[in-house]
């Protein structure tokens, strides 16, 4: 993706950025022909409009680009595709409606302006290219770029091409190429070692479940360790989902695809952490042998869990998993799952929801969402809702009959697994684009990708 930003300036056509509100003092200073120019195309002016203004010699003179200052990322995001074969570079003017740090920002949106998943069908080739803007930290905006369509190519993949075998086959690449170490524990396998609720939920399925385990950097580091949920396709179990809920059920395991381009970000980056990647894979399919409702679970901690509902599976992979992840003590634990409706219908699909144990980290990390453009919404880990999780004959139940505060209760249910001493946030997330927007075309999504990397920068860096 690197080939969309270039060195070469050589006979560069100037983009230049102007915001909304500084637009009619810029065409008041045009000549007579640029404003008759803009009149004849019909220019708009709103946020996010282009304008090719011509020279002399009937080729692009400027290319106008009517931008938000206040995110830089998404600026110059609709341009790889709007403009023809090229050299572009961003006209000086750019310094004195940006910070100086959007240099990346600006660069990052320009490359992911030049995504597609093209695995089954071929897309129109990006040939614009971008001079790097001035001050642009090259290896972060790379690394995020990467990580991105890491995540979003493995979303976007249907569940045929990408089951628990192939998601861990992708987590073995990005650990040889990082040198990380990775383990995977399959099958029966899971049981031998104590995972039995991710074993239960993937029993069913053709393809065996397995925990994915990968860790890199310095030992002596602060730990942090992430938490995918890897569900790679939801029917919802014998609790079978109505069809319509069905039908998106290969992005399940978006969590997984968050995590580890997260980690990818990390490792390419070199940030200076002791990283453990915990992704539980699984296909909760329908068989002979799928768990039922009203079974009980003894969980990795110990818990036992009556099944309320199994298609409220995510949640018991991950308590296997999170109950591994704090083990360690580790100075943070972040878990990402596409976990509940209930968060979509309070939030919608841009905004994931939020819960945290720790203030100072929540607070982090909603700074780092806003200056990254990359928005997330805390929710309340509200305790009074715990007693929804009670079961009569078990410890836990892992689907409340109420319909009340679903996003609540399941973080509530995940914070059982959780040692209240360790910071932990849980990001429930819907992982997909509904709808394309510059940069951000529909399908699969990493959002509060940035955020966190943001957040765990400038809190262990």
């Amino acid at each position: 993706m690197s080939s969309a930003l270039t060195d070469d300036a050589y006979q560069a056509v100037s983009i230049r950025p102007v915001s909304v509100a500084a637009l009619p003092a810029w065409r008041a200073e045009r000549s007579a022909l640029e404003q008759r120019w803009l009149d004849s195309i019909g220019f708009s002016g709103e946020s996010g409009a282009t304008a090719l203004l011509p020279n002399e010699q009937g080729g692009i003179g400027v290319v106008l680009q009517v931008v938000d200052p206040a995110e830089p990322i998404w600026a110059l995001a609709s341009l790889p595709e709007r403009l023809q074969r090229g050299t572009y570079i961003l006209a000086p003017e750019w310094r004195s409606m940006f910070d100086p740090s959007a240099a990346t920002s600006l660069s990052l949106g320009w490359i992911l302006g030049t995504y597609r998943f093209s695995r089954y069908k071929a897309g129109k080739d990006v040939t614009a290219q971008l001079v790097w803007p001035e001050g642009s930290d090259r290896v972060e905006a790379e690394a995020l770029a990467e990580a991105t369509a890491l995540a979003r190519d493995l979303v976007n993949t249907p569940t045929e091409d990408l089951g628990p075998n192939e998601l861990a086959a992708a987590a073995t690449s990005l650990a040889t190429r990082f040198g990380a170490d990775i383990d995977i524990i399959s099958g029966d396998a899971l049981k031998a070692h104590n995972y039995p609720l991710i074993h239960a939920v993937g029993r069913a399925s053709a393809t065996p479940p397995c925990l994915i385990d990968l860790r890199w950097g310095d030992e002596q580091a602060p730990k942090v360790t992430l938490v995918g949920k890897g569900v790679c396709f939801d029917s919802g179990g014998l609790d079978i989902k109505p069809p319509a809920a069905m039908r998106m059920m290969k992005k399940d395991m978006g969590g997984a695809a968050t995590v580890l381009a997260l980690a990818h970000a990390i490792m390419a980056t070199g940030l200076k952490l002791r990283l453990r990647v915990l992704v539980p894979a699984v296909e909760n399919a329908i068989s002979a042998n799928a768990f039922r409702p009203m079974d009980i679970f003894t969980s990795r901690k110990g818990v036992t869990v009556e099944i309320g509902n199994t298609d409220a599976e995510g949640r018991l992979v991950l308590c296997d998993a999170l109950t591994e992840a704090v083990s360690e003590q580790p100075a943070l634990v972040i878990d990402v799952a596409t976990l509940t409706g209930a968060a979509r219908v309070a939030l919608g699909p841009d905004l994931p929801a939020l819960f945290s144990n720790d203030d100072g980290v929540a607070q982090d990390l909603l700074t780092a969402a806003t200056a990254e453009s990359d928005p997330l919404w805390r929710m309340p880990l509200w305790r009074p809702y715990r007693k929804m999780l009670d079961s009569k004959i078990a410890d836990l139940n892992n689907a409340p009959e109420s319909s009340f505060a679903g996003a609540i209760t399941a973080a509530l249910y995940l914070q059982e697994f959780v040692d209240p001493s360790i910071p932990w946030v849980h990001i429930d997330s819907f992982a997909w684009n509904p709808a394309s927007r510059p940069g951000r075309p529909e399908g699969g999504e990493t959002l509060g990708l940035r955020a966190l990397y943001r957040m765990l920068k400038t809190r262990f860096n």
